[in-house]
């Protein structure tokens, strides 16, 4: 497949990387549907081209949500042959720590565990799905690219987070063998930090702290992650991996 044939799903892409994705798809002459809960993001996204890229508000959480998605993408683009699964959510926490001015013990909350995985890995379990027998029933090729991270081999303070892009990677590696008799391909992209808008919030400090994490000492452009995304639509003999964008960075 090359980029200026494709018609992709994009989720997470009312701002910050999954944003740049869908610009940057578009740009490369494929027809793209964003979705994202964030409605504002995705008008604003739909007029900064022209509209052009066509949006959708859908929680990838919600099972019914998801099936709609890509029922408008039957409509409206003819079917998807591609799928980014980028959208996520971050509720860091250790799993157990002690108050620094009471002592008393406090642990990681149920809902903070499970708003992360509920986003970052049953959305990809969802959208995936629903993709796949998509292009399945329709006889047509597809490929799904999902965003794990740096952070699957384990971060300090992201349990839920950690164990979420962990399971992306699994989930690639088992699909590649499941789908591939659909002519269905998987892979995944792990960056490392990267130029967005939730990064630029941190604390200067914090940001600096991070950065020097990174051997070649700065953050990652989206562009430079879509870089790996599009190799992965465009290389066919491509499967069931997941490429390292992280600078170096080692957690």
């Amino acid at each position: 497949m090359q980029l200026d044939t494709m018609k992709i799903v994009i989720t997470g892409a009312a701002s910050g990387m999954g944003r740049s994705f869908a610009l940057a798809a578009h740009r490369g002459g494929a027809r793209v549907l964003a979705c994202d809960v964030d409605e504002a993001g995705l008008a604003s996204l739909h007029e900064e081209t022209g509209g052009a890229i066509l949006t959708q508000v859908c929680n990838v959480a919600d099972e019914d949500s998801v099936e709609s998605l890509f029922d408008v993408a039957e409509k409206e683009l003819g079917g998807a042959d591609g799928l980014i699964n980028n959208a996520g959510i971050i509720r860091d926490g250790l799993l157990v720590k002690k108050d620094k001015e009471t002592g008393a013990i406090k642990t990681m909350s149920l809902k903070k565990w499970q708003q992360v995985i509920d986003v970052n890995l049953t959305g990809v379990f969802l959208c995936s799905r629903a993709f796949s027998a998509r292009c399945a029933e329709a006889g047509r090729k597809g490929c799904i690219v999902s965003i794990s991270s740096v952070s699957r081999h384990g971060n300090r303070g992201q349990t839920n987070y950690s164990a979420a892009k962990s399971g992306i990677v699994a989930m690639t590696k088992l699909w590649s063998l499941e789908l591939s008799r659909f002519g269905i391909r998987t892979g995944a992209i792990a960056p490392g930090p990267v130029d967005t808008p939730i990064l630029m919030q941190m604390p200067e400090k914090a940001r600096e702290g991070l950065a020097r994490m990174i051997p070649l000492g700065r953050f990652a452009d989206p562009d430079e992650i879509f870089h790996g995304v599009q190799f992965i639509f465009e290389n066919e003999f491509f499967t069931g991996r997941t490429i390292d964008i992280d600078g170096g960075t080692v957690i």
